[in-house]
């Protein structure tokens, strides 16, 4: 009888097995990249949408103060200085102060308690200029700020001027004086001296018929470049 021929015994040889392993091993990795840049486009996606939404609430926040402006005659109703914006706001239970100012590339808004005491409100006005961000009543509001810039819009101008120059001068009607006694043997109200010169007039900057924000964001800010907001001042 003539010997059978040898058969190859069955299973993969070593190469064969090596070269399946480094190709799992290529495949996985390939895989793992693609799952890693699909999370960080998530992540930075996720974050850059919250960035937004943070903006979009500090920027209803500051129409929200802009429209509820009003003039006290007591102290300026709005005041720019170019760091720091100063209003003064209705509220159901008095006026309140409100500050907002850009410091060391962060914007922070600063609220005074709400008070109708003249008294009060001035010493709130003050207040506002001697801030330091550490203060009862400051919400740190947005990060990375390059600069900001306010505008007025005057309806006497038709146009836009910078918020830190003079603006329409409104004029306030000196408070009432009472009459002098009358003298002895003099007639009619008082002394009977009336006086020609005309009431006294003080002025001041009226408030102006809209304003517009303009700030520049740093790299990683919640936006990019420059962002601009015009809010219409509607007066009581």
């Amino acid at each position: 009888m003539r010997p059978s021929p040898s058969r190859r015994p069955a299973g993969f040889t070593l190469i064969e097995v090596l070269v399946s392993l480094f190709i799992l091993a290529l495949m996985s990795a390939m895989a793992w990249q693609g799952v890693d840049a699909i999370a960080r486009s998530r992540e930075s996606t996720q974050a850059r949408m919250d960035r937004l939404l943070r903006l979009q609430t500090v920027l209803a926040q500051w129409e929200a103060d802009v429209q509820a402006v009003i003039d006290t005659q007591v102290v300026p109703g709005l005041n720019f200085d170019g760091a720091t914006l100063r209003m003064t706001r209705r509220q159901p239970d008095g006026v309140q102060v409100v500050a907002w100012t850009l410091r060391s590339g962060t914007l922070y808004r600063w609220t005074a308690p709400p008070s109708n005491a003249l008294d009060t409100l001035q010493e709130g006005w003050m207040r506002s200029y001697q801030l330091l961000g550490n203060e009862a009543g400051t919400l740190t509001m947005l990060d990375k700020v390059a600069q900001w810039q306010l505008f007025v819009f005057l309806t006497s101008s038709n146009g836009w001027s910078n918020a830190q120059s003079s603006g329409d001068l409104a004029q306030v009607p000196p408070a009432p004086v009472d009459p002098p006694p009358a003298e002895p043997g003099a007639s009619g109200p008082g002394n009977g001296v009336v006086s020609a010169a005309p009431p006294i007039v003080v002025n001041q900057d009226a408030l102006p018929d809209g304003l517009r924000l303009v700030i520049g964001f740093a790299p990683g800010g919640a936006a990019d470049g420059a962002l601009t907001r015009e809010v219409r001042l509607v007066h009581p």
